[in-house]
């Protein structure tokens, strides 16, 4: 095995001041009025002159040959401009970007070209004058259609003989292997007892209010295309995008609008923009193409993980844990854009909080006549952290231990910690975020209202998790998981320009996308506020496109706080720099005899011989020849931030380095009570404590746990998209896929406590999904309490009504049969 000095590879341990005027204040959003005002300008805002609309023809198998395609009656509608088939699209435009394995062999296309694989894969898009005519138009295509069987079972599809997804794969299985961490076969040996299950995670996906969507404006005078867009992230990565276009990078400029929600479905979403853009590129006039509903349930490319897992966790009798085996199969659906970096996030985090000394980790990643997996928030850590949960709470209740004390008897306690796979948790303290929960959920309170409704016939049960919330990715997780891999990059940076004007006005620009839900206005504003002793209301926020951008990764992988920090804080250096030293001519003297401080530079021990930012800032930009020859009029700079701490894997791949270093936790409590005749779940409390380090905004954070708690119940409980046997989506409308309500949603009893980063500005950790990755854990768990004394364990999510009552049925014929 390759050894890594990990003392040596650690970033300098930061001292972190506690006199902080903005960071860690509950301020309003400063994003909040335009929003308000129906003034966000989302895509379905925006009209360019002479603009016309998409609409997408969608298939309806799941697997099938494109015999033949007649367009000829849709040419011919009223108001439409071009037809374009997968056949001509495959001319116009090079296959998708795509980071899987071998894409090559899973050719990835805006519009299928002679086979379709799962149903709701465009075929063909007709342009009009307006989306109601490009409807119509649409339905005036006749594909002749010759149906091939579908798979859409992860393990019958690794079966051989199985129907293959993609001839030139020669198999269904896109990527395997078996990763050991640590002395697996020792700790399993020694083990007193070994606890084993199979779990079965079903695929949802994030539901934004407004879809995945694109205006492009080709300009045939130059060659430049300008693509409007609510999803800009990865900007580095944007040359794939003009290499799909078949133009040079220098001619794209992908310009970012709001998101309209994301929860990570909108992350490097590619295909809209290309399909404006060769429309656009066609009709020579700017196109809309914007996602109806059925477009972005079937055709998204981001549904959420689809997992089955066979795991065994070894541990000694009185509940010390020791290892952990996985064995995984991943239904990824009809392409594998992201490859399996799904897994990435899971081995980030795979022991949760615990102590363990080795992890095996077997991953295969099945092709099925599915739309593919993307990005939803938690990105497969949260399904991690379900299945571990579910495996410590099976192992308290086989050893008859406390479920509280088996968590607490294997906390880590010393940091920062490697976890057996290489990756770093760089601070904690659980127990104290386990103790806050435990008294804001009054949990001995609900175990006393638990055991009277016992006795009374009712079912109540209280959830209890301990788990991570993984934050800022490096970009080797995207190749560790190959001996050779193609590219092994290691940029994910994140950039922020800051401008000082003539009056002493600050202008942050932002480099990726534009208000993802995670408040980015509001926390750039309050970090330059923090450095330049300003209001955070008055600092303006701007984005700049791609083509005259600075390298930014966004908010993927709840990283945005934290790299945005370094950006503002390396840009503010910079700034405060150049500021100094004028200063000092300014005040003739020395630079070492100054001091920043309310706003400006003073002399130190005299404060009223001072100047203040804007003082400088109209000296710099009116007043060049009052300063030395070599100082450049303006006060603005900037700053690419790079990943803080990163670590290279192993050659053997025994360490997978540092890769996710900035470690949260959280611990959920809810309690429901569940009817046992109808299968219904109710919620009667729900209590959540988090660790995000060092808050920026406790009251935009809270609003991540609830709205991820939110979208957690309706993993744990509602939503998923369904298939039948033949790849037929029988959820594509919100008729069928079932999202909770204000109604199904609790009150939460939110509480915070602050671990701060060693290694970041402030000790500022992610946060932003922290919600949905603790929250089907917990309910989960909480659900398998009100049913113990039935004898019933679910191990399937969500868990309907129809699923409890055939766990509760089951148990009850296994009793008449005793």
């Amino acid at each position: 095995m390759t050894t890594v000095d990990r003392a040596a590879a650690a970033p300098p341990v930061r001292t972190h001041k506690t006199d902080r005027n903005w960071v860690g204040k509950s301020i309003r959003r400063v994003e909040d009025p335009k929003f308000l005002r129906g003034r966000g300008g989302y895509i379905g805002d925006l009209t360019l002159p002479g603009m016309l609309y998409a609409a997408v023809l969608r298939s309806p198998h799941a697997h099938a040959m494109i015999a033949g395609i007649d367009v000829v009656e849709a040419l011919a509608a009223p108001g439409v401009h071009t037809v374009i088939t997968g056949a001509q699209a495959a001319q116009l435009c090079d296959p998708l970007p795509d980071f899987g394995p071998d894409p090559a062999k899973h050719t990835w296309r805006c519009l299928a070209v002679d086979k379709v694989r799962y149903v709701g894969e465009g075929v063909a898009v007709v342009v009009a004058d307006s989306r109601y005519l490009a409807e119509d138009a649409l339905a005036l295509i006749e594909v002749e259609y010759e149906p091939l069987p579908a798979v859409v079972d992860p393990e019958q599809a690794l079966a051989p003989g199985a129907t293959l997804v993609h001839d030139d794969l020669g198999s269904n299985c896109a990527y395997e292997r078996t990763f050991d961490f640590g002395d697996v076969e020792r700790d399993f040996a020694e083990a007193d007892v070994i606890v084993t299950d199979r779990l079965r995670w079903h695929r949802s996906g994030g539901q934004p209010l407004e879809t995945v969507g694109a205006v492009a404006d080709f300009d045939h005078a130059t060659g430049a295309l300008t693509v409007h867009t609510n999803s800009l992230s990865f900007t580095s990565y944007l040359f794939m995008v003009a290499g799909t276009m078949k133009i040079p990078t220098n001619k794209l400029d992908i310009r970012p609008l709001p998101a309209g929600g994301s929860f990570g479905s909108k992350l490097f979403a590619t295909k809209p923009a290309v399909i404006a853009g060769m429309c656009s590129r066609e009709v020579g006039r700017p196109v809309q193409y914007l996602e109806d509903r059925v477009d972005n349930i079937s055709n998204c490319d981001h549904h959420g993980s689809d997992r089955v897992y066979d795991v065994r966790l070894a541990l000694m009798r009185d509940g010390t844990l020791r290892g952990i085996d996985i064995d995984t199969v991943e239904d990824y659906g009809a392409y594998i854009q992201f490859g399996v970096g799904h897994h990435g996030n899971a081995l980030a985090q795979v022991v949760g909080p615990y102590t363990m000394t080795s992890v095996r980790y077997r991953v295969r990643a099945a092709m099925t006549n599915k739309n593919q997996q993307g990005a939803y928030r938690g990105f497969g850590s949260e399904v991690n952290n379900w299945m571990l949960e579910q495996m410590v709470d099976k192992a308290a209740r086989e050893l008859d231990l406390d479920p509280v004390e088996i968590r607490r008897r294997n906390f880590i306690r010393e940091f920062p910690h490697f976890i057996p796979t290489g990756n770093v948790y760089d601070s904690g303290d659980y127990d104290a975020v386990l103790d806050k929960a435990l008294a804001l959920s009054d949990y001995d309170h609900w175990r006393a209202e638990q055991a009277k409704a016992r006795e009374e016939g009712r079912y109540i049960g209280i959830g209890l998790i301990t788990a991570q919330e993984r934050s800022v990715f490096s970009a080797t997780e995207f190749w560790f998981w190959f001996d050779e891999p193609g590219a092994p990059v290691t940029s994910m940076p994140e950039s922020v320009t800051l401008k000082v004007d003539a009056t002493g006005g600050i202008t942050a620009t932002l480099y990726s996308c534009a208000f993802w839900g995670n408040s980015p206005e509001t926390m750039v504003a309050q970090l330059v506020a923090e450095e330049f002793d300003c209001d955070p209301h008055d600092v303006a926020i701007v984005y700049q496109g791609s083509k005259n951008g600075l390298p930014a990764t966004g908010p993927g992988g709840s990283r945005t706080t934290v790299m945005l920090a370094g950006a503002v804080e390396g840009a503010t250096a910079k700034i405060k720099a150049k500021a100094l030293r004028a200063a000092a001519h300014l005040l003739e003297a020395d630079a070492d005899d100054l001091e920043w401080a309310d706003g400006g530079f003073q002399v130190k021990g005299v404060p009223e011989q001072r100047k203040s930012l804007a003082d400088i800032a109209i000296m710099l930009h009116l007043f060049k020849h009052s300063f030395p020859e070599d100082m450049e009029s303006g006060l603005e700079d900037s700053k690419v931030f790079d990943h803080p701490y990163t670590t290279m894997p192993s050659a053997d791949r025994k360490d997978l380095g540092v890769f996710y270093p900035f470690m949260g936790h959280a611990c959920h409590v809810p309690v429901v009570e569940v009817d046992i005749e109808t299968g219904s779940v109710r919620f009667l409390a729900y209590a959540a404590v988090h660790d995000c380090g060092t808050l920026v905004n406790p009251r935009s954070l809270a609003g991540h746990i609830v709205g991820g708690t939110a979208q957690g119940i309706g993993t744990a409980l509602y939503e998923e998209f369904v298939y039948d046997g033949d790849g037929q989506l029988l959820t594509s409308s919100y008729l069928d896929y079932l999202i909770p309500s204000a109604m199904e949603v609790p009150e939460l009893k939110i509480g915070h406590h602050e671990t701060p980063s060693p290694y970041t500005l402030h000790g500022i950790k992610g946060g932003g999904e922290g919600g949905r990755m603790m929250a089907p854990a917990a309910i989960n768990v909480a659900v398998n309490d009100a049913l113990a004394p039935l004898g019933v364990r679910v191990t399937e999510l969500p868990m309907t009504p129809d699923r409890l009552r055939a766990a509760i049925r089951a148990a009850e014929k296994a009793r008449e049969n005793t």
